[in-house]
């Protein structure tokens, strides 16, 4: 495999991959075999209440004493609801008749995660505090810092690395076009940071004197090759981890990611109103000509609709994030996809080297 360095050193890794975390899509079981592996395995806890955020820590501390990650999405404000919201939620009648459930309604209440979820991470034994959309509050970086976790930001521009690397963060996750679900992008419009993952990457690498972790599209280990020799310390990967026995996700979701192939991607705000990367299906399609209610009043509209599905096998209604890469998932145990990642990363290394 690739020689170590000071990011895989810090963080006790064997190899230089970490499972992406992916809100309502990984598990403490996915996390906790990657780890297990040699790499770093990673929860995305936003969506997780205070008490099973708790509770999945734990589950991970317990099937392994490796390092492990954590992630929140930086603090963002709450936006007021629009005035012609009401068409929104007439527009999603039809799917929640589809689904035997009764009429929505618009959300309310809804406040920032952060604030309660962060000290529950501070608490979680996690080595890695890693966050995106953003850059989190400056006694939010000295308190991870405190607690000797390495805390990792996620960038979609250069702009947005330096930014991080100003802020205090130990590493920049640099996050290409190519990635499926949210991209971490903060500083303009999602249109506007549409920077390939092999563009993007030698770009932040030189402008920042940080470690960088490449993300988007790696699928295999051609692709973990080619972002460490563009200067990455190591590679975060999601789509290649959805289709694994451990994933957090329903059944419907793993069998479309396995029969998707290289066209079947598409940018979309409607399942959640921030621009997200993720198979078509029925819903993306007729939605593909209106605006959504924004982030996050939109994702709570359409929650309901996605639990049914996923409880119902109708993947035609359920955000089915993926990567550009997702033709080349496979269904397996984490394990073996640590195990086979590591041989195609040292066979590409040694084919290069002649």
């Amino acid at each position: 495999m690739a020689r170590p360095n000071a990011l895989m050193d810090r963080l006790g890794m064997d190899h230089p991959i970490i499972q992406a975390p992916m809100a309502g899509a990984d598990s403490p079981a996915l996390a906790a075999a990657v780890s297990k592996a040699g790499g770093l395995g990673t929860m995305g806890t936003t969506y997780l209440p205070v008490e099973k955020m708790a509770e999945a820590a734990a589950t991970v501390r317990g099937r392994t004493n490796r390092s492990f990650g954590i992630n929140l999405f930086a603090p963002l404000p709450v936006p007021d609801m629009p005035a012609d919201a009401a068409s929104e939620v007439e527009r999603m009648a039809a799917y929640h008749r589809d689904l035997g459930l009764e009429a929505p309604s618009l959300p309310e209440g809804l406040q920032d995660p952060f604030e309660a979820r962060f000290p529950v991470a501070l608490e979680s034994g996690a080595k890695v505090f890693s966050f995106t959309f953003g850059i989190v509050p400056p006694d939010a970086m000295a308190a991870a810092r405190q607690r000797g976790m390495v805390i990792m930001g996620t960038a979609t521009t250069v702009a947005e690395a330096v930014a991080l690397e100003r802020a205090g963060v130990d590493a920049v996750v640099a996050q290409g076009a190519e990635a499926g679900g949210h991209r971490g992008t903060f500083d303009r419009p999602a249109e506007s940071s549409l920077i390939g993952t092999m563009a993007l990457v030698p770009q932040v690498v030189d402008a920042v004197a940080v470690p960088v972790v490449a993300s988007g599209g790696i699928m295999d280990g051609r692709g973990i090759a080619a972002a460490l020799a563009l200067g990455a310390s190591a590679v975060q990967m999601g789509t290649a981890f959805l289709t694994c026995e451990e994933a957090g996700v329903p059944p419907a979701y793993r069998e479309a990611l396995l029969a998707a192939d290289e066209t079947d991607t598409a940018l979309t705000r409607a399942f959640s109103g921030r621009m997200a990367r993720g198979v078509r299906n029925r819903f993306l399609t007729e939605m593909a000509d209106h605006d959504p209610l924004p982030f996050p009043i939109q994702n709570a509209l359409t929650r309901p609709m996605r639990a049914a599905a996923a409880a119902a096998g109708e993947a035609d209604y359920l955000s089915l994030w993926a990567g550009q890469g997702v033709p080349m998932a496979r269904r397996e145990r984490a394990a073996d996809l640590m195990a086979r990642l590591v041989r195609e990363t040292e066979a590409t290394i040694a084919g290069l080297r002649g």
